[in-house]
């Protein structure tokens, strides 16, 4: 078998057009390489080189086992990347930022999954509101935050921060169970005028939720009764009575006592996205994207069908 070192030296002759360039690359004497080039020659059963009087070239043979070398020195050369990466991977530290109800689906069955692989691996999770967490991305204190923005009330990444879509979840109409709209299973928002509300405190300046925002678009602006950021409040309080709200999918983690419609609107949905620095050299970084994008492509046609009303 040839041996992968000598395979080297000759590459370095072919490419110095010398045994002492050869020697000058390797580090080693002149005399030291000649011995490996007859080495390589015993192994390969055939001449390698010929010398002349001041030069030496390699035989059609010797061209041909160095370019094919250099081939499986490449191959090898890959080999010993991957398994480093690996290495690197399955010792690794991985921070990762998430909203809210990003936790009750999406990031734990892509941590169930990518946890599954690599057992070894030291997760950091922050909870937080995205525009809030992007300037620790920036900073490289989070590889990845899963954030979202409405095209109602758009969200601008810092500069060097990149953002991949993972899902578009529409916002479903939620009331309480015996509600005469949940027995329908599409409802325009123009309908619902008349009705108190249960909503987020908004962003923006003014600041406005996405139901004051489209709302507006509709021409009126609706009742609100309550206001919370955090939709097992939202949810709660419509479930007891108090109102009605918009929610995005990946917002309902419990249906008992409601019923769920389609609501018509101008943009009525969120943009789910991981967002990164490209320069991140963090090899779990990625994987754990193509997880969450493999989850998320199993949640998107969940999010986009409404539940069935809840029976007491």
């Amino acid at each position: 078998m040839l041996n992968t070192y000598r395979l080297r030296v000759l590459a370095a002759i072919d490419r110095a057009g010398s045994i002492a360039g050869a020697a000058r690359e390797f580090g080693l004497s002149a005399s030291a390489v000649s011995h490996q080039l007859s080495q390589l020659e015993k192994e390969a059963g055939v001449g390698l080189v010929e010398r002349g009087a001041q030069s030496l070239r390699l035989t059609a043979a010797g061209r041909r086992l160095s370019l094919r070398g250099q081939e499986v020195l490449a191959l090898l050369d890959a080999a010993e990347k991957d398994l480093l990466a690996q290495a690197r991977a399955d010792a690794g530290h991985l921070r990762i930022g998430f909203f809210a109800s990003a936790g009750y689906r999406l990031l734990p069955q892509a941590l169930s999954r990518f946890s599954g692989r690599y057992p070894t691996v030291e997760l950091d999770l922050v909870e937080g509101e995205p525009h809030r967490l992007a300037e620790s991305v920036q900073q490289g204190a989070i590889d990845v935050l899963i954030a979202f923005e409405y095209p109602l009330d758009p969200w601008k990444p810092p500069e060097g921060v990149q953002v991949r879509e993972l899902l578009h979840e529409p916002l479903h109409l939620v009331v309480p169970a015996g509600h005469p709209v949940g027995r329908r299973a599409h409802v325009r928002l123009q309908e619902l005028a008349g009705e108190q509300w249960i909503t987020s405190f908004g962003t923006g300046s003014p600041v406005l939720s996405v139901l004051e925002r489209v709302c507006a678009l509709e021409g009126f602006a609706p009742n609100i009764r309550c206001r919370s950021d955090q939709y097992e409040v939202i949810l709660g309080l419509v479930r007891a009575g108090m109102g009605i709200a918009l929610v995005p999918s990946l917002g309902i983690n419990d249906t008992t006592g409601l019923q769920i419609a389609r609501v018509s609107g101008p943009g009525l949905y969120r943009r789910v996205t991981a967002a990164s620095r490209p320069g991140n050299p963090n090899p779990l970084l990625n994987t754990f994207i193509a997880y969450l994008g493999s989850v998320a492509s199993n949640l998107v046609v969940a999010a986009h069908r409404p539940s069935a009303p809840s029976r007491h």
